[in-house]
């Protein structure tokens, strides 16, 4: 999948969840939780929503 770069402001508990999820091991920076986070909830608005 071809990246593109894109800055981002979030409410300061968001940043601290992140950073919560990235300490833990369960993703392994921020980019990458916000990028399946967002491709998560692209699958789900595909499956509630056929062509």
């Amino acid at each position: 999948m071809r990246r593109e770069r894109v800055s981002r402001t979030l409410p300061k508990k968001c940043v601290e969840w992140l950073n919560k999820k990235v300490k833990a091991r369960i993703y392994a920076n921020k980019s990458h939780a916000i990028e399946i986070l967002i491709l998560k909830k692209m699958r789900e608005e595909k499956s509630c929503h056929p062509p």
